[in-house]
């Protein structure tokens, strides 16, 4: 990191391929997931996607084989899927890194200044974008490695594949790829768990964590330009018996005082007596862009403070880390 506390030399595309056949409604799921880590995700149906890490680096930190790692776990511990998890400093080398793990997952970090190194010593026919027929024309011309793809003039090439094709296997042979990572098809939902330590009874501890919940959707949403028009709020007790239930909001929001009245209303709705819950998750449902919001004229002062206030907390949170501020109640009960 700099002095000036950008990120450099680091690299910022993340490729994840999921398992073959993964029903649909699971790949919305990883694409959640991976919408938990950047606003900025490109799904590549039916089972891969292309992560923007540029953002999520100022919240986790550096470190990118980490956010790799903490992907996999997610999706192995809620979802009960492995993926493979491919990092590089372009969409062509995330996504090579990618295919070059086995099954069932695994991450492979490449940095930038190895790059070329690294996709000079596999085979041409391992390079994202090259396919089988590219690849045996190529073999009759002794050109077997990326490596030696790499060395010959673009203008060889481009003889060999034809003008589009070839201009695009030299470039990405030298690590060429200025191609952005495209937001496209964000997950429908969004989804905030908390896990209990030991069997916990309703009152101040749940309260909190159900609070803490609100606040980290909240900031989801406002972080993915989303807006939710439904929550859903699922209990879990002790033997894995589950409640859930949904209620839809009066105006589709993002907002903490909207989705904190209406979770509560859900929690009011369970009738919690006894219950020892051992895990609690929040979802925001039937999500829209933030810019189709209709933005109407409040007469309500303290609302609008509000508002203003978070909008302050949120400009914190994206320079020091999203867990430096929050509400009391939620810092007690981490403490």
């Amino acid at each position: 990191m700099t002095t000036d506390g950008t990120v450099s030399q680091v690299p910022t595309v993340m490729h994840v391929r999921c398992p073959d056949r993964l029903p649909e409604e699971t790949y919305r799921q990883v694409l959640e997931q991976l919408a938990e880590l950047s606003p900025v995700v490109q799904a590549l149906p039916p089972m891969a996607a292309l992560v923007e890490l540029k953002g999520a680096l100022r919240y986790h930190g550096p470190d990118t084989r980490r956010l790799g790692e903490v992907l996999r776990v997610r999706t192995l511990s809620r979802l009960g899927v492995d993926v493979r998890v491919g990092i590089g400093s372009s969409i062509t080398v995330a996504a090579t890194a990618s295919a070059q793990l086995p099954q069932p997952g695994g991450v492979l970090a490449i940095a930038p200044e190895k790059a070329a190194d690294w996709l000079g010593a596999l085979p041409v026919d391992a390079l994202h974008g090259i396919g089988p027929r590219q690849a045996e024309v190529l073999a009759d011309y002794g050109i077997r490695s990326v490596g030696l793809l790499a060395a010959v003039p673009p203008a060889t090439v481009q003889r060999l594949l034809g003008g589009r094709a070839g201009r695009t296997a030299a470039d990405r042979a030298r690590g060429i790829d200025p191609r952005p990572v495209v937001p496209r098809a964000l997950p429908a939902a969004a989804t905030v768990r908390h896990a209990f330590p030991r069997h916990t009874l309703d009152g101040a501890p749940v309260r909190a964590a159900l609070l803490d919940l609100v606040v980290r959707l909240g900031l989801l949403l406002r972080r993915r330009d989303q807006a939710a028009r439904a929550l859903t709020l699922t209990l879990t007790f002790a033997g894995n018996s589950s409640w859930t239930r949904t209620r839809r909001l009066t105006e589709p929001s993002a907002h903490d005082d909207d989705l904190r009245t209406l979770a509560y209303q859900l929690m009011d709705a369970a009738g919690l007596q006894r219950g020892r819950l051992t895990a609690l998750a929040l979802k925001g449902e039937d999500l829209i862009g933030a810019d189709q919001v209709a933005q109407q004229i409040s007469l309500d002062d303290a609302r609008e403070n509000r508002l203003v206030a978070e909008a302050a907390v949120d400009r914190v949170r994206d320079k020091f880390g999203p867990r430096i501020i929050g509400p009391a109640a939620v810092f007690r009960r981490a403490s």
